[in-house]
């Protein structure tokens, strides 16, 4: 069985197998889709391939959608040209299921896959063309947070981003340079309206991409390079928008059990590859049932029914209401606390630590009673119902390969937004009391206790990759298990940085309790687990 146009010709060998097939004419959807593409997205990954395709697939079998999907790759070619077009763009997923179940689809809704190259002139010209189409009505982005930043992690100006702006939008080698000379193509081609939809999982995406477009629309204007009236094009809602998106699915990098199923039934050509810049690809993706996309409803160009594949459009200002419920209460703050204390206690799963009664009583405690109390109902999502489902049945899922090491990556990055948001609120609050939380800061002793790199049976281990690692890393490097320290003098540098913790830990009054915590943690080995049974 070949995941291809001719090994899917003998639809019997996979149905019989129990995939799910595209149920509509693919050749004639492929010619619509070329001739008048309406939606192109940029990044290539697992999740695009798990969700919005599976969206797109959906609503092509039902007759909603006439057209399918383009998908571009900026940062990794390899990715188009390993995975894409040996496949004929076909994909599978398998979504695991909390009750055992696995399902299988063959997704066949992208039509067109390019690399987002400026020196490949063929495929550059293509995209080019496409951003030309008056039937283009959105551009969406999965391309991760720092993939929208024109700055290096010192706050300087990336060289690539500031040759672009030098250069103008004739070949730009940057991520959003080439995206900002795509969307000039279609500024000279008429001012075409279009929604420039940022899907990623971080806060405001939409100002980000907001952001790092009209930058280089003002320098280009500004040095000459581009025509009067871009920056306005780019600046103006009823010309292109950058809508708000909330979105939120599950989808572990591919895993080796789940390749053997697939092998059993007699899959060929499954060996993931791993391109030379180490992104992890295979011709399969694994993910939960579970998903959330919400989109704020702004679509100058007009916009297909994807509410019908179960996308939910509504108003800024809920979509903002939906993410803070659920990246600073009723999701990440508990997948961060699992990330943390499995790496220490030696788990490999997160779904392992569920069956754990400390660890699952500790999410419990900072869901329900720390996180509910400050959330904000957004009307469209019940936040209680949220955690429900987060706690009973996404995260105990024991088909979901996903690990406390990959949740772990870039902490530092994370622990504002996730209880940082709390410690405010409380703060605020005319009935609440920062004194009152007890858990978030064990989470925050925790973290420092795993930046020692020893976990709770005093076994070295390496840390997830964490920009501030070389920062933070020097306060804990000569504590070794069993010592005596002051903590609050020597971890004070990093309690007081409210870049991290969004707050100043010692002026919330929370840094002398985080310091005790930690204490009892370095006491020896065992004491992780002792100090989480004391206090939960």
């Amino acid at each position: 069985m070949q995941l291809s146009e001719a090994g899917l010709k003998n639809r019997e060998e996979w149905t019989s197998k129990g995939y799910h097939l595209p149920e509509f004419d693919r050749e004639k959807v492929m010619a619509a889709t070329k001739e008048n593409p309406f939606w192109i997205h940029f990044g290539a990954g697992n999740i695009f391939r798990a969700f919005q395709a599976n969206v797109v697939q959906n609503l092509l079998n039902e007759g909603v959608l006439d057209r399918g999907l383009t998908v571009a790759e900026g940062y990794d070619y390899e990715i188009i040209e390993k995975m894409n077009h040996p496949h004929d763009d076909y994909s599978i997923l398998v979504t695991l299921k909390a009750d055992g179940n696995v399902e299988k689809t063959v997704v066949g809704s992208i039509m067109e896959s390019l690399t987002l190259n400026s020196d490949n002139e063929a495929e550059f010209g293509r995209l080019k063309e496409i951003f030309t189409k008056d039937s283009l009505q959105m551009t969406s982005f999965t391309i991760t947070e720092k993939g929208y930043s024109l700055v290096d992690g010192k706050g300087n100006m990336l060289p690539a981003v500031t040759a672009d702006m030098e250069k103008g939008p004739e070949k730009p080698d940057s991520y959003i340079g080439k995206v900002a000379s795509l969307l000039y193509t279609r500024f000279t081609a008429g001012a075409k309206p279009i929604a420039m939809v940022s899907m990623d999982n971080c806060s405001h995406n939409g100002d980000k991409l907001y952001a790092a477009i009209t930058a280089f629309a003002k320098a280009w204007e500004e040095n000459g390079k581009a025509e009067k009236g871009f920056y306005a094009y780019v600046t103006d809602p009823s010309k292109v928008s950058f809508p708000w998106t909330m979105i939120d699915k599950i989808t572990p990098r591919p895993n080796a059990s789940v390749e053997d199923i697939l092998k059993k039934d007699g899959v060929e050509e499954l060996d993931p590859v791993i391109t030379s810049k180490n992104t992890y690809v295979a011709p399969f993706v694994n993910a939960e049932e579970c998903e959330y996309l919400v989109i704020e409803d702004a679509f100058p160009n007009g916009r297909p029914a994807l509410e019908k594949g179960g996308l939910i459009f509504t108003d800024r200002e809920t979509v903002d209401k939906v993410e803070k419920m659920k990246v600073c209460t009723c999701l990440n703050p508990l997948h961060t606390t699992l990330a943390v204390f499995g790496c220490l206690l030696g788990y490999d799963l997160i779904s392992k630590e569920m069956k754990d009664p400390t660890l699952k009583k500790l999410v419990e405690i900072i869901g329900y009673e720390e996180g509910l109390p400050v959330v904000v109902n957004p009307g469209i999502l019940d936040p209680k119902e949220f955690i429900d489902t987060v706690l009973n049945v996404r995260i105990p899922n024991p088909f979901m390969p996903d690990t406390p090491q990959r949740i772990a990556t870039d902490t530092s990055q994370k622990l504002a937004i996730r209880f940082g948001e709390t410690i405010k609120a409380y703060q605020k609050s005319d009935t609440l009391d920062v004194a009152n939380l007890k858990r978030i800061p064990l989470v925050f002793a925790g973290w420092l206790r795993y930046l020692m790199a020893v976990d709770d049976e005093g076994n070295s281990f390496e840390l997830s990759p964490d920009p501030l690692l070389d920062t933070v890393c020097p306060y804990v490097a000569s504590i070794k298990l069993g010592d005596t320290v002051d903590a609050e003098s020597v971890l004070r540098p990093i309690l007081e940085n409210d870049k991290i913790f969004g707050v100043n830990l010692f002026d919330a009054g929370l840094a002398p309790l985080v310091c005790q915590y930690f204490n009892e943690m370095i006491a020896g080995t065992g004491a992780v687990r002792a100090t989480l049974e004391k206090y939960v």
